[in-house]
């Protein structure tokens, strides 16, 4: 089942690229951007990341957090993230395989991988915004900053 505007985002403990334990109800006070991809070294993927790391990670509206969560290893977001200079949270949802996905409604069960599934979640853990995009199309960063500016002003 999907998770809806307005829904209570799941809660979740993954690690990042570092190997250190992330929980999301640990960010609480404060919004997060979650932003769900496929997989690290990908074309469209890398583009994404990119305009993530230079649209989004500069200061946002509201102290947001940009919180990225693929099925790759630990070891495979840290490789990237080393060689691209992403330096947000990179979450490994490998096992169990696409778990949290899964739980927010954006695993192609077919295919093993998150689609381009993004949330803005608030401070008190509700999901405030969200858009799907099937695997190949790529997001609207600039569109993310003007809906994070208007929700977080």
């Amino acid at each position: 089942m999907a998770v809806e505007v307005g829904d209570r985002a799941p809660d979740f403990e993954l690690r990042d690229q570092h190997g250190a334990p992330v929980r999301l109800s640990d960010l609480r006070g404060g919004p997060v951007l979650l932003v769900f991809y496929p997989l690290a070294f990908s074309g469209v993927c890398q583009g994404e990341l990119r305009d993530v790391r230079d649209g989004l990670a500069a200061p946002l509206p509201g102290g947001v957090r940009v919180l990225t969560v693929s099925v790759d290893s630990m070891f495979a977001q840290r490789a990237w993230a080393d060689r691209e200079g992403f330096d947000f949270p990179m979450l490994s949802d490998f096992w169990p395989h696409g778990e949290v996905a899964r739980a927010y409604g954006v695993l192609d069960e077919d295919r093993g991988v998150a689609v381009r599934g993004t949330f803005v979640i608030d401070g008190e853990g509700v999901v405030r915004w969200k858009a799907v995009h099937p695997i190949p199309s790529a997001r609207d960063i600039p569109e993310y900053r003007q809906v994070l500016a208007e929700i977080f002003q």
